[in-house]
C-alpha cells in the first residue's frame, strides 16, 4: 500500500505533539501548562498545532482516550473456564503492571480522573476498556463469589486499590516484588462475598 509522504510527517508530527504534551503535563501539572509550551517541547509552531487540537481540552481528551487504548490491548481475555478469582487476579495484576511500566500513563490519568477536562463521550470510551471486568463482576454476583454490590462501587473500590498502590509504588524508592501479589489478594478478599 502506498502512504503519502505528506501522510507519514503529517502522522509523525501529531504523534510527537501527544507524546510532548504528556511529558510537560505530567512534569508540570495540566493547569499549568499552556499550548505555547507544549509547541516549543515538540518543536512546533502553534499553527501546527491548532491544526491537530483546536485547543488544550481537545489534545488532553486525545492523550486520555490514547492510553486507554493501549490500556485496552494489554488486558488478558478472560477465560470463563478459569475460576473467576484468577481471571480477577490476572486483570488487576496486568493492570497494576501497565501503569508500573508507563509511570507517565499513570501519572497524567491520576490528574485528569475527575477532572471536567474529560468529555462524556472520553469517557464512555474509556469505559469500553473495563466493561469486560463489569461482566466479570457481574458473573461473580450471579455465582456468589464476589459481594452482592453495585458493580459501579465494586469498581471503584478496585480502581482507588490500584491508583493508591500506585502512588505508593511511585514514591518509593524500592518495593518488594511480592506486593503486588499482596496487594492483589488483599483486593480480592475485599470483594469476595
Amino acid at each position: 500500500m502506498f502512504v503519502p509522504k505528506l501522510y507519514i510527517c503529517l502522522v509523525n508530527k501529531k504523534d510527537s505533539i501527544l507524546r510532548s504534551a504528556l511529558a510537560l503535563l505530567v512534569e508540570k501539572g495540566v493547569h499549568n501548562t499552556p499550548m505555547s509550551a507544549i509547541a516549543k517541547n515538540a518543536g512546533t509552531g502553534m499553527g501546527t498545532i491548532y491544526n491537530y487540537f483546536p485547543n488544550k481540552e481537545v489534545l488532553i481528551n486525545e492523550i486520555y482516550a490514547g492510553i486507554k487504548e493501549k490500556e485496552n490491548t494489554i488486558f488478558p481475555e478472560f477465560d470463563t473456564a478459569r475460576p473467576i478469582k484468577t481471571q480477577f487476579e490476572r486483570y488487576y495484576t496486568a493492570m497494576v503492571e501497565f501503569f508500573i511500566e508507563n509511570a507517565e500513563f499513570f501519572k497524567f490519568m491520576e490528574q485528569v480522573q475527575a477532572s471536567p477536562i474529560i468529555t462524556e463521550e472520553t469517557r464512555k470510551k474509556g469505559l469500553e476498556t473495563v466493561a469486560p471486568v463489569y461482566d466479570l463482576l457481574e458473573r461473580g454476583k450471579e455465582e456468589r463469589i464476589v459481594k452482592n454490590l453495585e458493580t459501579e462501587e465494586l469498581i471503584q473500590f478496585i480502581g482507588g486499590s490500584v491508583f493508591s498502590y500506585l502512588r505508593w509504588y511511585h514514591g518509593q524508592v524500592k518495593v518488594g516484588a511480592s506486593t503486588v501479589q499482596n496487594q492483589v489478594r488483599m483486593v480480592w478478599d475485599g470483594i469476595k462475598e
